[in-house]
């Protein structure tokens, strides 16, 4: 589980994440990173699971099974970044722990990039 410090609770945060960051996609996910320059902050991550995942109990058995992925990788995430993973249609059967971490990797390597560009 993410500590509180760690989680996306505002509803800003997510749209700053999802309209502003970098995005990523996988087979059955879709990533947003977005580097804040302003606060300091640990690295913060939320979830967005659509209801076309299916019915509540798998919602939340995937919403599970990302936190964990996610937690797995949290120390590869920049300070100030904030994190946002969205589940797809067909993500509840999906091999969550590959995916996740390719995606989260992917995500970290584009915005490194991004920033030595500049």
């Amino acid at each position: 589980m993410l500590a509180k410090t760690a989680r996306l609770t505002e509803s800003g945060d997510f749209a700053r994440a999802t309209k502003s960051g970098i995005r990523g996609i996988s087979a059955n996910f879709v990533g947003y990173l977005y580097i804040n320059t302003n606060l300091i902050h640990p690295a913060r991550a939320g979830l967005i699971i659509s209801k076309s995942v299916g019915g509540s109990v798998a919602r939340h058995r995937l919403a599970r099974k990302i936190r964990h992925c996610i937690q797995n990788n949290y120390s590869t995430l920049p300070q100030n970044s904030l994190l946002v993973i969205r589940g797809l249609n067909k993500s509840a059967s999906a091999d969550c722990t590959t995916e996740i971490s390719e995606l989260v990797e992917k995500l970290v390597k584009k915005t490194n990039e991004r920033v030595n560009k500049k």
